[in-house]
């Protein structure tokens, strides 16, 4: 029986990477909103500062005799100094015309009135910011404007944002290590119910089909819900399984042993040969059905049962002992003696109703090949482990088929002449594997049989 699950990835890996994937796509965003958001403080904290610049500068031009003046005043550039030493760079124009500054300075249109424009742009090999502002100034017959650009280069606050991102990168990393770490703390504690219940169904003995008490969540309910009615179930259909049993044992076996005796009421009483040939006939057929109904009967019941044994402590010497009273009468129609031989009392933790089975069934098997006027011997040992050895006088196993007579149906080419289902060794064979044991078949040096019955 093949017990390989179709397994189709791991629950607690999936949620594993759902929690610690949601948590690196958090941490990314938050570093990326968070240096976009200082990245904008920044900028406008130059640019603040570049609009206080152009307007000192503005505010220091002058219109004389139609001519603009500035009067530089030292805070303009004085408060453009950073750490990084930016380079400052200006142009003032009145008109089209470039009074002081560079000329090739990126200049933004402007418009009067003293509003602030800024621009990024590329000057002298370098990224710079640059703040414009335009100012009319009218003297007494004159109207001129005024614009004034100042731009600073951006080291500093690069230097500022790589600080920030290193920053915001190890806050990020932090974050997402304790998001793995509650990542892994919530996918056990949510796998952990999970994993009680697999652990409780699993510590249950084979015939425990009680339903799941234990408290689940709320999620697991449908599972355990039909889990308990699975349970109840199977235990409703092994309770049938094992009442047909028993009933179709009786219900076969009798009418069976009622038409036996019949034929052999009417055998006693025919004279023609022909006619008490073809009775004999009948009993040897009704003793071969009886045997392999039974047999079948029982193998069914010691499958259905090797998987929930009712194990008890019994006396194995003591059973042995009954099972040879019992058969006693069967031996005695071929003066085949039956002995057991014990040192005492043997306890075994066993099944009762599957070791009588397997027992009754190897000494019916020796009856059967045991010459008339021979001796069984049912030798009970407990060292090194219980046994039975059953030896019988016969004509033994062939050696060739040795290894394959405890299966199925399988009989030797001795036993032809024999009635039997091939069933008594397997029968035998399942219970001992049941109490963890084995079966072994052997011949004896003199002659006969000698099976060893181990638990």
């Amino acid at each position: 029986m093949d017990d390989a699950v179709n397994v189709a990835g791991s629950l607690r890996a999936r949620l594993a990477l759902t929690l610690i994937g949601s948590a690196a796509a958090i941490a990314i965003l938050l570093f990326f909103v968070v240096r976009t958001y200082a990245a904008q403080i920044a900028q406008s904290g130059q640019d603040s500062i570049l609009e206080a610049s152009v307007a000192s500068i503005l505010d220091a031009a002058t219109l004389r005799d139609g001519d603009v003046e500035v009067d530089f005043p030292y805070v303009a550039f004085s408060m453009l100094s950073t750490d990084a030493d930016d380079r400052v760079f200006y142009a003032i124009w009145q008109e089209e015309t470039l009074l002081s500054g560079y000329e090739l300075l990126p200049v933004a249109d402007a418009p009067d009135g003293g509003e602030i424009v800024h621009v990024s742009a590329i000057f002298d090999g370098a990224p710079v910011r640059v703040a414009t502002a335009a100012r009319i100034l009218v003297g007494a017959n004159t109207r001129t404007r005024v614009t004034v650009s100042v731009a600073q280069t951006q080291d500093a606050l690069a230097g500022t944002l790589n600080k920030i991102s290193r920053n915001v990168g190890l806050i990020g990393a932090g974050f997402f290590i304790l998001s793995v770490l509650v990542a892994s703390w919530a996918t056990n504690s949510t796998i952990r119910p999970l994993e009680r219940l697999t652990h409780s169904i699993t510590r249950r003995g084979p015939k425990d089909l009680s339903p799941v008490a234990r408290p689940v969540p709320l999620e697991m309910a449908p599972l355990v819900t039909s889990l308990n009615s699975f349970m109840a179930r199977l235990d409703t259909s092994l309770k049938q399984s094992e009442d047909f049993i028993a009933e179709a044992a009786h219900r076969v076996r009798t009418p069976l042993a009622t038409v036996r005796s019949h034929a052999e009421a009417t055998l006693q009483r025919v004279e023609r040969e022909d006619n008490r040939q073809a009775l004999r006939s009948m009993v040897r057929a009704i003793d071969e059905s009886s045997r392999a109904a039974g047999q079948l009967l029982d193998h069914a019941m010691i499958t259905f049962r090797a998987d929930h044994l009712e194990t008890q402590t019994l006396d194995l010497v003591e059973l042995v002992e009954d099972l040879v009273t019992r058969l006693a009468p069967v031996a005695e129609m071929k003066d085949i003696a039956l002995t057991v031989i014990s040192e005492g009392a043997v306890s075994v933790e066993a099944d009762s109703i599957l070791l009588q089975n397997a027992l009754r069934n190897l000494v019916e098997n020796a009856l059967k090949y045991a010459p008339e006027e021979s001796e069984i011997t049912l030798e009970v040992g407990a060292s090194p482990r219980p046994r039975v050895e059953v030896r019988d006088e016969g004509p033994g196993f062939p050696p060739d088929q040795m290894q394959g007579l405890a299966a199925r149906f399988s009989r030797g080419d001795n036993a032809k002449d024999t009635i039997g289902s091939g069933l008594g060794l397997t029968i035998a064979q399942d219970v001992a594997t049941a109490h963890g044991g084995e079966l072994t078949l052997d011949n004896m040096p003199e002659g006969g049989a000698c099976v060893t019955f181990l638990l």
